[in-house]
């Protein structure tokens, strides 16, 4: 019975809002029913077992998610009856954020599995992909270097941006955004964040990022969170400086494949096994009817719309912004049901 076995049942959690030295949040109302406000929480992790990196905090469990009905933190969940939560996978694999940004975030890259290999001891990098949930006018990104540009003139940005806050945005491309729009970030490729974006953050799970940027809006960045602790050198060889040009933007931005469609549902992958083999993201739209959840291991995101999640004596309403774990367990035994449509993100990790 589901009352005996827990993971034969979806498990939500508590919500999850996140530390970081940016501010935003504001989105969260329309999407989430949270106050209209931005502070420094601006993203919410999704099922989360990973530790976020915030320079001079102490909380271990600080970006874990805890289940709804206990408080127990995810990662123990899943070191505890990985079998039956995570069937044959070795862990997780992925890591889902909603953020929303209220300004520029810091020019950025992430490491690449060989980086994080050598300078952090971890098997992942962090490569992601972003789906654009919703916008403040004027929403953007940035993205790949418009031109080529030397190490060493990036180093004197780097410098620069002590004192002008432009100096590393006048050679990354500027691309405005809006709600729908699909980018995968691979790792090493610059970029950042620009104000009013809510989107969907899918990543490999680590919280590994170079930020050679003085500033994030008003707040002076210190050497952790620059280059978190490497030598700066080393940290700059994470930029992959031959990616360059408008090419890298269209490389970057991905069109929703359709992968069925039967009676009244609609998936489709927005990001698949052809943009990496690091995770993957499908959408399910579901039109008045019913779809059996059948992916191990996963999380469903509830992106537009409402419904009911049913497994075996378990109902539960969900709407738009609700998210919950799939086990291994419970895969082809959890149902989607509405009368009206609902759409659905699923995302599980990779090799």
């Amino acid at each position: 019975m589901v009352s005996t076995f827990p993971w034969m049942k979806p498990v939500f959690f508590r919500r999850n809002r996140v530390f970081r030295v940016y501010t935003g949040g504001m989105l969260y109302h329309d999407f989430l029913g949270d106050e209209p406000i931005d502070g420094n929480d601006p993203e919410e992790w999704v099922c989360s077992s990973v530790h976020a990196i915030n320079s001079g905090h102490t909380d271990p469990l600080e970006g874990i998610s805890l289940r709804e009905e206990d408080g127990k933190p995810f990662n123990e969940i899943l070191e505890n009856n990985p079998k039956e939560y995570l069937g044959e996978r070795k862990s997780l694999g992925v890591l889902v954020k909603y953020l929303d940004s209220a300004i520029r975030l810091p020019m950025q890259v992430h490491p690449t599995r060989d980086f994080s290999r050598v300078h952090f001891g971890s098997p992942y990098g962090k490569a992601e992909a972003w789906l654009i949930l919703a916008t403040r006018p004027n929403a953007c990104v940035y993205f790949g270097f418009s031109r080529e540009v030397s190490k060493e003139e990036f180093v004197k940005a780097v410098d620069a941006s002590e004192h002008d806050a432009e100096a590393m945005t006048q050679f990354v491309n500027r691309v405005p955004v809006k709600t729908g729009d699909v980018f995968f970030v691979d790792a090493g490729v610059i970029h950042a964040i620009g104000a009013g974006c809510l989107l969907l953050e899918i990543q490999e799970p680590t919280d590994f990022t170079i930020q050679p940027e003085c500033w994030c809006g008003d707040y002076r960045l210190n050497s952790m969170e620059m280059y978190m602790n490497l030598d700066p050198e080393a940290a700059v060889d994470c930029f992959h400086f031959h990616r360059f040009g408008g090419h890298v933007v269209e490389e970057g931005r991905k069109t929703p494949k359709v992968v069925r469609k039967i009676d009244a549902l609609l998936e489709e992958a927005l990001i698949g096994p052809d943009d990496t083999r690091c995770f993957s993201m499908n959408r399910y739209t579901l039109t008045g009817g019913s779809m059996q959840l059948d992916v191990p291991a996963s999380i469903w995101i509830c992106a537009e719309g409402a419904g009911q999640v049913i497994a075996q004596d378990y109902c539960r309403d969900i709407k738009m912004g609700d998210y919950f774990f799939l086990p291994a367990a419970a895969s082809d035994h959890v149902k989607v049901v509405t009368a009206d449509t609902v759409k659905l993100i699923c995302c599980v990790g990779g090799e």
